[in-house]
């Protein structure tokens, strides 16, 4: 223990969600028998656990460099991927090693469905996000995706309206969504699509948070469930500091004898905060 004498806890209910998991046993394992893989994307939002990936041979590339390729393994990580990709894939003999989250698939599938039904779908998601790449993809990019209600005051939209969201959207604000579509007199048809092992996060994290002088949260910057559950950190306790590594920490912001609670995004790896514990141990 170092002068300060912090005693730090790390939230065991933060870390890698199932999805996540899955993608990432996938790789590895085939990175054993094979000693590379390729991924189309970054195969979770988290700079730390990537770098370690690539240093078992993982190799991001994106969808130009798909179309160039031939006769190869990819890995389609938990983002799940447009119909275009997988059209490419057969044109290109590549082997997909689908690790697409089920939550995510079951979300293209009833997007496609509405879709086929001519239904006019709003998706509330994050411009340019890997999953919601994939939900437009079901639309033939039909869909109008929107971060913020404001998006839409200058739109003119049908009277019946389809709502989807991003499975790793908060609920709060979803629900905020919905009300505020209903109040402006549309015919709404709302689905909450938002996984419930993330939901279920905004829901533990702040009884977590509120036993602590100071929350440490790690995430990667690129997380959009990293920004939603550090701002539900932040809100039941103000002093919660967003990092990304170890390298990060400022004892400056400590004071000795400080509790100190570790939490983090679906996508942060539990070694990740391992380390930051440790760090924070020996100041």
């Amino acid at each position: 223990m170092g002068e300060y004498q912090l005693k730090v806890t790390i939230d065991q209910d933060s870390g890698f969600c199932f999805g996540v998991v899955y993608a990432i046993d996938m790789a590895e394992e085939i990175l054993a028998e094979d000693g590379y893989l390729y991924c189309l994307g970054d195969i979770v939002h988290n700079d730390e656990e990537v770098e370690r990936l690539k240093a078992l041979g993982l190799r991001i590339i994106e969808h130009a460099e798909l179309a160039n390729l031939r006769n190869e393994k990819v890995l389609i990580r938990a983002h799940g991927e447009a119909p275009d990709t997988y059209r490419t894939a057969l044109e290109n003999n590549i082997t997909l090693i689908d690790a697409s989250c089920p939550v995510v698939l079951k979300l293209q599938n009833r997007i496609k469905t509405s879709y086929d039904a001519n239904e006019k779908i709003l998706i509330f998601g994050k411009h340019g996000h890997a999953e919601v790449i994939g939900l437009e993809g079901q639309t033939n990019n039909e869909a109008l995706v929107f971060q913020d209600i404001a998006e839409l005051d200058n739109v003119e939209l049908p009277q019946n309206i389809t709502l989807y969201t991003q499975t790793t959207k908060s609920m709060e604000k979803f629900y905020g969504i919905k009300d505020e579509l209903i109040s402006r007199g549309y015919n709404l048809k709302a689905n909450d699509t938002i996984c419930r092992q993330v939901s279920n996060r905004d829901k533990d994290l702040p009884k977590f948070v509120r036993q602590f002088d100071k929350i440490v949260f790690v995430s990667g910057r690129k997380s959009s469930n990293g920004k939603v559950l550090f701002e539900v950190c932040r809100k039941h306790n103000p002093n919660t500091f967003f990092i990304s590594s170890a390298s990060e920490l400022d004892k400056a912001t400590f004071s000795p004898n400080d509790t100190i609670g570790i939490a983090g995004a679906t996508s942060t790896p539990m070694w990740l905060m391992q380390d930051v514990k440790a760090a924070l141990e020996q100041f």
